[in-house]
């Protein structure tokens, strides 16, 4: 299955960007996850992150795919009529085309102004390897 986990850029430059992502009732996973109590699985957290990375170090054509995770925290949960708003830097672009980087996600609730801390972590993304 294909996800697109960007529903807008709010923001860019050469090292950092700034995406958001608007969950609603309509996710096919949420049917699923979990059918009485809907909230986003945190592997498609960590997916939007990397899809926001990806968006971020393309040149041209390249495919950018997860490499590597290191200390990823979930924190609070993601429902339907939430935003998840991601924000990706680079922490250092390696010779071999790698992107080792940093990203945080934090849920806007429609209700209120107050933030949470949904996702954090480190990791790298690469080019797809055709092997």
């Amino acid at each position: 299955m294909k996800f697109d986990l960007v529903d807008q850029i709010l923001e860019q430059s050469e090292k950092h960007i700034v995406t958001i992502k608007q969950v609603t009732q309509a996710e096919e996973y949420l049917g699923d996850h979990f059918p009485s109590f809907p909230i986003l699985p945190g592997v498609l957290m960590l997916e939007s992150m990397v899809q926001a990375a990806s968006r971020l170090c393309s040149k041209g054509d390249d495919r950018l795919v997860l490499g590597e995770v290191k200390a990823v925290k979930y924190g609070a949960m993601v429902k339907p009529g939430d935003r998840l708003k991601i924000e990706v830097s680079i922490i250092k672009e390696n010779p071999e085309g790698s992107f080792a980087c940093k990203g945080t996600g934090t849920v806007l609730k429609n209700d209120t102004e107050k933030t949470q801390t949904a996702v954090t972590g480190r990791f790298t993304i690469r080019p797809v390897r055709m092997s």
